[in-house]
């Protein structure tokens, strides 16, 4: 089987969707999943202002209100973080997504004193962290904090990764990457603008520019300039489509190399 068509099968995405099909999957899977457990009432999520948490936010909201409405409890409930590093430039589009998903709770926890704390640790112990890895310092504060946030109120982590970004390995492993339920995996970056335009989001949210925003020396980057290739070619590779040569060898380049971020640990019965 060619590598092209081995990624799409073992990511699951769909050459074409309807989004409202995919909409009432995404929510019955968040439900069922939460509902199995009789001791957990919560799903738990950082909303960063850009497309995937927007989507992935509202898809748990809808999910939570259904779930109170089915079964009369109400305790369940779909919290969200706001986990700015300092002051965020597009807090606007945080804001304007946070009123877009409407949760439960909202709560905002400012990340930039513990990531400063932990880098002076490493500094006293002669380890000098570059940008790139206090950027990835950021990404797992953030997850830190929603496992606490979880823990607490008895939820689950969700994750907001989706299929362009999982190809490419463009996560940081035990940060965004680390979570306990992901319900749009199976999707490429337009199809998650068709989710959301499906949901009435207001549409400067769902067209922004997609970026990280870790990096200190590189606030805002585009992550298109830095994977080298824009996400309209990542997203026709996984719908299997032809894409030009130098593009297909950097896509595929980059998934093999970012394998490991995509596996759990590995043990001695691993083959």
């Amino acid at each position: 089987m060619k590598l092209q068509k081995k990624i799409i099968k073992i990511l699951g995405v769909k050459p074409k969707i309807i989004p409202k099909i995919e909409i009432k999957k995404c929510i019955d899977f968040l439900k069922k999943y939460l509902s199995h457990f009789s001791n957990l009432q919560s799903l738990v999520l950082g909303i960063s202002g850009g497309q995937d948490s927007t989507l992935t936010g509202k898809l748990c909201q809808i999910a939570i209100q259904q779930l109170r409405n089915e079964t009369k409890n109400i305790n369940y409930q779909f919290i969200a973080l706001r986990l700015p590093y300092g002051s965020q430039k597009d807090e606007k589009d945080c804001q304007d997504a946070i009123k877009f998903i409407y949760p439960d709770q909202c709560f905002v926890i400012n990340i930039k004193n513990a990531v400063l704390s932990s880098e002076r640790a490493l500094k006293k112990s002669g380890i000098y962290i570059s940008d790139y890895i206090k950027g990835n310092e950021k990404a797992r504060e953030r997850m830190k904090i929603q496992y606490s946030v979880a823990a607490v109120n008895n939820g689950l982590v969700v994750g907001t990764a989706h299929a362009a970004e999982i190809i490419t390995g463009f996560f940081t492993k035990y940060g965004d990457g680390a979570t306990d339920i992901n319900p749009i995996s199976r999707f490429n970056k337009r199809q998650g603008c068709a989710l959301l335009k499906e949901l009435n989001c207001p549409k400067h949210l769902y067209l922004k520019k997609p970026m990280a925003d870790l990096e200190d020396n590189k606030p805002q980057q585009p992550d298109e300039s830095v994977l080298g290739i824009t996400y309209a070619t990542i997203d026709s590779y996984l719908e299997g489509q032809q894409v030009d040569t130098r593009s297909k060898k950097i896509i595929e380049q980059l998934y093999l190399k970012t394998e490991h971020k995509r596996h759990l640990p590995i043990i001695l019965s691993d083959k």
